[in-house]
Parts: structure tokens; C-alpha cells; sequence
């Protein structure tokens, strides 16, 4: 594309994810010199937006968040998509890529609560806010007997609840708490090696059209490669347990130089059992390190595991 017509970044309209857009806005602008009108920023709300009574596994998974993106992408209504990679779907649109990714933030889940220091310190039973399987199983494993309560919404109106009594307390990730001078919020952090984040968790991914040359050389000074590399370790172990919203799947991959080491976690959904898997090899075959660690997690699984 040339570069005398504006770049058009497609984002929902969250303060998170507008805070994201600007981030990769500000980066490409300083990347290329360019003047602040060469880049726009296009709201478009998304179905998961609209959807806050129930959790999205029960609407129709992560695809709510890209679908209305990705649609625009394909009709060239938008140039890039920015998200927040944890809400990619596994699969996406023939048509669509993951151009790459920024540089990642931290990964870690932050515990917010008025009332415990840490969820091991929540009284007997209590109610604790989340719209994902994954934070609901870790906390159950290690406090079965609280009591796991749907919390949407944007991270705002989370903390909102939080503070009006809905719950004794909520996990957020960290990285959207920094990114919205949020983290003095934060109780406490809990370390990855007790809750696993998921898969692209602090990342921030951008898509692009398949075709669109152009827009790629644009992207490629500002995109992170080891990021890239962690994420297609991630990606790959999800893929491979047919990851959604349905599943409780942690995955964290580290880049070492020429190395990843990939750790996935999968929970019943209460929590009471786990299959986990450590995996390393060199950084060009992250993808296929990620889908050894998940298939070979898959194989262990008793049937019905995803049931309880």
C-alpha cells in the first residue's frame, strides 16, 4: 500500500484494546517517521462485546472477539486487526494471517481482592469472579471448597464489581493492568509456576490480510520475533488439544537464544486433576514442539475429561 494513504488499524473499543491500538499506532508511526494522520484507528464492536450474561464458551467461544475484525479485514474496510493474542481463536479465516506480534508484557495473572491477600487466604466458600475456565480450575485446585461466579466485562467494569461486593476477589492478567496504569490494583501477583497463564497471554497480536505485501514490510520493523516464536509454541499446544473456551489449558513458552521451552497444562474443570508436559528444542521448530507437548498430553487424557 502506499504510504500517502492513512494505515486503517481495526480494534473493539474497550480501553484495553484501544490502549493496544495506540501502542502498535505509536510504534508504527515512530517506526517509519510518519505524521500522526498516516494511521487511523477504526472502532468495530465485536459480538463478545454485546455478550455479558453468560460465558462466551456458552456463545460461541473466542471467535466472538475477531469475528466482526476479521470480516472487516477481508473486506478491506481495515489494513491490520490488533488484539489481544489470548482471544485469538485457534483457527482463523483462510484470507487472514497473524502478521506478528509485538514485544510481550509480563504473563502473569494478578490476584485483586478487599479482602484476601491471596486466594489460599479467601475465607471458607467464598465467591470468587472470573470468566475463565482456566483461572477457575487453578483456584479450585488449590481452594475446591470457594465457589467460582461468572465475571464479564471490560477490566474496568470488572474491578467495578469487585468493589461493589459481587465476589471476594478476581484474577486479571497483569499486562492489561499495566497497560492501563491499572497495577497498583493488584493484591498480588501469582507466580506461573502455580497459575500457568494462557496461551499468548501479555502479548499483543496483529492480523493482516494473507495477500497484503505491502502492509507485512510495513509491520515488520515493529513486530517481536522471539515473541513470535513463543507464541507459535503456545498456538501449536492448543491447536493440538483442540483448545477453546470449553478447555482449561495453560501454556507458557520461554526463548532462549536458538532455544524454547515449552510447559502445558491442562485441568479438569473443577480443578481436581491435571496432565502437564515440559518440552524444549531448538526455536525453529517451536510449532511442532508445541504440538508434540499437546498431542502427547491429548494421548493421557481419560475420556470425558473436559466433562466434570
Amino acid at each position: 500500500m502506499s504510504l500517502t494513504s492513512p494505515l486503517r488499524i481495526g480494534t473493539r473499543g474497550s480501553p484495553l484494546a484501544l490502549a493496544q491500538a495506540n501502542q502498535t499506532r505509536d510504534r508504527l508511526l515512530a517506526a517509519h517517521g510518519l505524521s500522526d494522520e498516516a494511521v487511523e484507528i477504526h472502532i468495530i464492536k465485536t459480538s463478545g462485546d454485546a455478550i455479558l450474561d453468560r460465558p462466551l464458551s456458552e456463545a460461541g467461544g473466542k471467535g466472538l472477539f475477531t469475528k466482526e475484525l476479521d470480516t472487516a479485514l477481508m473486506m478491506g474496510g481495515i489494513d491490520i486487526a490488533v488484539h489481544s493474542a489470548k482471544d485469538l481463536p485457534t483457527f482463523l479465516p483462510d484470507a487472514i494471517t497473524i502478521a506478528g506480534y509485538l514485544p510481550r508484557e509480563d504473563v502473569r495473572d494478578a490476584w485483586i481482592s478487599p479482602v484476601a491477600a491471596t486466594p489460599r487466604d479467601l475465607p471458607q466458600g467464598a465467591k470468587v469472579g472470573t470468566a475463565s475456565l482456566r483461572r477457575g480450575a487453578m483456584l479450585k485446585r488449590i481452594r475446591p471448597d470457594i465457589e467460582i461466579t461468572l465475571l464479564r466485562g471490560n477490566v474496568q467494569t470488572r474491578l467495578r464489581k469487585l468493589s461493589e461486593g459481587e465476589c471476594a476477589g478476581t484474577l486479571l492478567a497483569l499486562a492489561g493492568l499495566n497497560r492501563l496504569g491499572l497495577a497498583d490494583r493488584a493484591t498480588a501477583l501469582l507466580p506461573i509456576d502455580e497459575f500457568l497463564p494462557a496461551a499468548g497471554q501479555g502479548a499483543i497480536a496483529i492480523t493482516a490480510r494473507l495477500d497484503d505485501a505491502g502492509v507485512a514490510a510495513m509491520l515488520g520493523p515493529i513486530l517481536c520475533a522471539p515473541t513470535g516464536v513463543s507464541l507459535a509454541a503456545e498456538r501449536a499446544f492448543l491447536t493440538a488439544l483442540d483448545g477453546s473456551c470449553r478447555t482449561p489449558i495453560g501454556a507458557h513458552a520461554v526463548v532462549d537464544g536458538d532455544r524454547v521451552r515449552l510447559r502445558g497444562l491442562v485441568l479438569r474443570p473443577d480443578g481436581s486433576e491435571e496432565f502437564e508436559e515440559t518440552m524444549d528444542g531448538s526455536a525453529w521448530e517451536a510449532e511442532v514442539l508445541g504440538r508434540t507437548a499437546g498431542e502427547a498430553i491429548r494421548a493421557r487424557l481419560p475420556a470425558g475429561f473436559f466433562e466434570s
